[in-house]
């Protein structure tokens, strides 16, 4: 299996889900279990479905945690010198060329990906068109809304 990239950040959430997992929510199912079993026949128990399918989805997500931290490559970019270099991690301020609109964006793995709050996915088609290239660099990216030519005007490694 390959590498995955993942921030320290992100590796910690990961962790934290995989504790909240394994320590409160696999048992709290568990408990649900037994009690729906308790109901009596098992073939007409809702309760006892709808616990075991959401064991199900707990085990399948420890699973999918469990994989993804034994393959993470994780990166810190706050132990590496900055060289205005835009790499995974990074903190990325655009301007449109277009618009005069600023915009910072920080380069993150799949799983920690939150538009909403700026971070962006190293997958994203304005990552990939930001990765490699430096400060005060103008870049045209492909995004799904047509073209927009931004120019880098703040790289950092935080």
């Amino acid at each position: 299996m390959s590498q995955y990239p993942m921030t320290a950040r992100g590796a910690q959430m990961l962790r934290d889900e995989l504790n909240e997992l394994k320590t409160k929510t696999r048992p709290r199912i568990i408990e649900s279990i037994a009690e729906a079993r308790e109901h009596g026949d098992l073939k007409e128990n809702a309760e006892y479905h709808a616990a075991r399918e959401q064991q199900s989805f707990c085990e399948g997500r420890i699973q999918d945690i469990e994989g993804k931290l034994s393959n993470a490559q994780i990166i810190d970019v706050t132990k590496m010198e900055n060289t205005g270099k835009v790499i995974f991690g990074t903190t990325v301020t655009i301007l449109n060329v277009d618009s005069d609109e600023e915009t910072t964006y920080r380069i993150v793995g799949d799983d920690e990906a939150d538009i909403k709050n700026n971070l962006i996915s190293v997958n994203s088609p304005i990552a990939r068109g930001l990765i490699g290239k430096e400060l005060d660099d103008t870049v045209t990216i492909q995004t799904p809304s047509g073209t927009v030519e931004v120019e880098i005007i703040e790289v950092e490694y935080i």
